[in-house]
């Protein structure tokens, strides 16, 4: 994704999501100091490595850690190759204001789309072996030796023929001063060590479990001040007018500031008095048209979606109209998936700091380069003036990453009170109504059966909006108007390909956008697609009289992957042993981030509505296991966000607005309803790299939906359940 700053006379700052084309920069003698310690005491191996004199092994990262593992993963690729104490690693982050000065030597800042280590791990893992390449040479030089003979291991370098040792620290200035190597080779997956391990996470320490650690919304600076906003309450909506003259005499109250068209803020001496003085402000919003929007106006634009002639393609496999048309049986159903919102547990917030001679701003961001890039837009300043400091974070699930709005705001207050820095945290009534939402989506599917119950061909028409026609249009008017993102999960090959063959098949998709501002979500359009599809094929087994993993394996044949994972879980269920008395199942399964999931629920329904879910088995193929304590946390984790999803959320639209304000509404399943997650990993990629954090989000809901069929005889397609009455307990 690219994000440019819009003067050319600035700086042109451009954020690549793809590795950056000019490898490692190894050897570049710029000096990278994050503490007060020199760079004789801290030199640079490269740009992946700094080495102390006590052996201790700092590991750059640039990827944001959220409580996914992903810096942990990260730091054991590169000690891999780097033939370090692990003991010993710990990491930091590179601002990516200097990734900027030095050419962008660490690549992509972005976290996520589960890339965290699936794209970054060839150039972070040769960054480790150059660095222990240079190391051994350092050592073999003071040595008089030549490097062949010299071998590392837990950071100490060791001259075979004579056994003379020598540890990283003692070598480490030497090294860092030697031309970067011409050739590097990666270790034989056969011979790792710490790659595939279940190792501690870097990030697991005392401050983290008492609430010591600080989070950017716990941020102070001498001589800040602290800003809370409130957004035109109707997406599209602009600011009329406002009194500030009736706060500005409340005690503590700094300013009151219009942000844009489209907000207005208070700054003062605390986020209280902020909020209270904001509260109390009296402003008039022009809604403009938007105002009149409802659920039910954009749900009757989805609906026509559901019968237009216009659609985009995504898959598409000989005549599926034809054969729907000369069925003699056919399965209809309708499906619908709501907006929903990133609620992560620590609102949007942000610090800046702007001078007409520098901006700063410290931000809690699954990308550093974004937010650099928003930091540099609303200062007016050059690239080379400003810079963005990595806070940690208290949730992202994507909405701190493409989307740096609460970025910019900070700067724009800054630069109204300049000289000042000024801390600015949204209420959680403003971030929940001030989202990127998941996107709205319908979906109608149609199976066709031939006289002997045989299947002949699967329409699916998915009717509602797109992401990319909102955050990169470039990329849907390269697609001449087809959104691909639409397609995950159903895509004809690629990370998210389709896992069936049928005879005939048609995936398209209706365009039908709102003015709700959608945004990438952890899982994305897998999450619906998996609903749709996976669902829809028990539909179709009941149809054609065949056990629904039968049915499923009839059509997977070309793709072995997908066969895997799913007898993976009908194994370890028990698919084919007769459940408890009471005790119902349901499986899915889908391609997705790289990644090859599986799920399999076990549950039973009491009173008709109240659903207890007693486990899942869950199987990822994600190629390469880098951390398998790590990837079994990230499925349970994975599997509560999509479970609260299907039983508690939804964001409905009321003149224009989000209606749900808060977490009274907007709910989250509870650790007592969460059930036993048993989790299977499949290392079958050979050479691949799949993701984690969000795959496995998308099979638990239609796993636990084909199981609820099964116990109640209801098929339930509109999420989430709370509006058929159904409860989970």
């Amino acid at each position: 994704m690219n994000a440019r700053v819009p003067n050319p006379s600035r700086r042109q700052f451009i954020v690549g999501s793809t590795a950056v084309s000019t490898g490692l920069a190894i050897g570049l003698q710029f000096p990278f100091i994050s503490s007060a310690q020199s760079v004789a005491a801290t030199p640079e191996i490269g740009v992946w490595v700094v080495v102390k004199p006590d052996d201790t092994v700092v590991v750059r990262v640039v990827r944001s850690e959220m409580g996914q593992g992903t810096i942990t993963g990260l730091a054991q690729m590169v000690a891999e190759e780097l033939e370090c104490d692990w003991k010993k690693v710990t990491t930091e982050y590179p601002t990516p204001g200097q990734s900027l000065a030095r050419k962008r030597p660490w690549g992509d800042f972005s976290t996520g789309g589960s890339r965290g280590i699936r794209t970054s791990e060839q150039y972070v893992r040769k960054g480790g072996a150059a660095a222990r390449m240079m190391l051994v040479q350092a050592a073999a030089d003071e040595w008089k030796v030549p490097a062949a003979e010299c071998v590392a291991a837990e950071s100490v370098i060791t001259h075979t023929p004579s056994g003379r040792k020598t540890t990283f620290g003692k070598v480490a200035l030497a090294a860092s001063k030697l031309p970067v190597p011409t050739e590097i080779t990666l270790k034989d997956p056969k011979s790792w060590k710490i790659i595939g391990k279940s190792v501690q996470r870097i990030d697991t320490f005392e401050d983290k479990v008492t609430g010591k650690q600080v989070y950017g919304i716990d941020l102070t600076l001498p001589g800040m001040l602290v800003a809370t906003i409130k957004e035109s309450p109707v997406f599209g909506g602009k600011v009329k007018s406002f009194d500030a003259a009736k706060i500005s005499g409340m005690k503590g109250v700094k300013k009151v500031v219009q942000v844009g068209d489209t907000a207005v803020a208070v700054v003062a001496d605390t986020f209280w008095i902020a909020k209270t003085a904001l509260d109390a402000l009296p402003i008039v919003w022009d809604e403009g048209a938007n105002g009149k929007v409802s659920s039910a106006s954009i749900a009757e634009s989805l609906k026509e979606g559901l019968t237009a002639e216009q659609a985009f393609v995504g898959n598409t496999r000989g005549d599926t109209k034809a054969a729907i048309a000369g069925a003699a049986k056919k399965v209809e159903s309708t499906y619908f998936y709501p907006f929903l919102n990133h609620a992560p547990m620590e609102p949007m917030n942000a610090t800046a700091k702007w001078t007409p001679e520098r901006c700063e701003a410290w931000v809690p961001t699954q990308d550093g380069e974004a937010s650099l890039a928003a930091v540099i837009a609303a200062s007016g300043l050059p690239g080379d003036k400003c810079e963005v400091y990595k806070i940690n974070l208290g949730g992202g699930f994507g909405r701190r990453g493409a989307f740096q709005d609460y970025t910019t705001q900070a700067v724009n207050i800054a630069k109204q009170m300049p000289g000042t820095p000024i801390k600015l945290i949204w209420t959680r009534e403003e971030d929940m109504t001030q989202g990127r939402y998941h996107p709205v989506m319908m979906c109608k599917l149609t199976g066709s059966f031939d006289a002997n119950k045989n299947l002949t061909g699967v329409h699916m028409r998915l009717s509602g909006q797109s992401i990319l026609a909102a955050v990169r249009p470039a990329v849907v008017a390269q697609q001449k108007g087809r959104d691909p993102l639409v397609f995950q999960g159903v895509f004809d090959g690629g990370e998210h390909g389709f896992g069936y063959e049928f005879p005939n098949q048609l995936m398209d998709h209706a365009m039908r956008n709102t003015h709700v501002p959608p945004g990438f979500w952890r899982g994305v359009n897998v999450n619906q697609n998996a609903i749709f599809i996976e669902c829809f094929m028990d539909e179709m087994a009941e149809a054609a009289g065949v056990d629904a993993v039968e049915f499923r394996r009839k059509y997977m044949g070309k793709f072995p992957r997908n066969l895997a994972v799913l007898n993976a879980v009908a194994d370890g269920i028990g698919w084919t042993k007769p459940a408890a008395k009471g005790v119902f199942r349901g499986v899915a399964q889908m391609t997705a981030f790289g990644s090859y999931v599986a799920a399999a629920a076990e549950l039973s329904v009491t009173d008709g509505n109240k659903v207890k879910i007693h486990r899942i088995v869950a199987a990822t193929d994600c190629g390469y296991a880098v951390n398998p304590a790590q990837i079994e946390r990230q499925v349970s984790g994975s599997f509560v966000y999509g479970l609260s999803a299907l039983f508690e959320e939804e964001c409905t639209i009321k003149d224009g607005r989000v209606e749900q304000k808060n977490f009274d509404t907007f709910g989250s399943i509870r650790l007592a309803q969460m059930p036993k997650v048993e989790t299977i990993i499949i290392e079958g990629g050979g050479k691949d790299w799949g993701g984690i954090g969000e795959p496995t989000i998308c099979v638990a809901a239609p796993a636990v939906l084909n199981a609820i069929y099964r116990a109640t005889g209801k098929r339930l397609r509109d999420v989430p359940l709370k509006k058929s009455g159904f409860t989970l307990v």
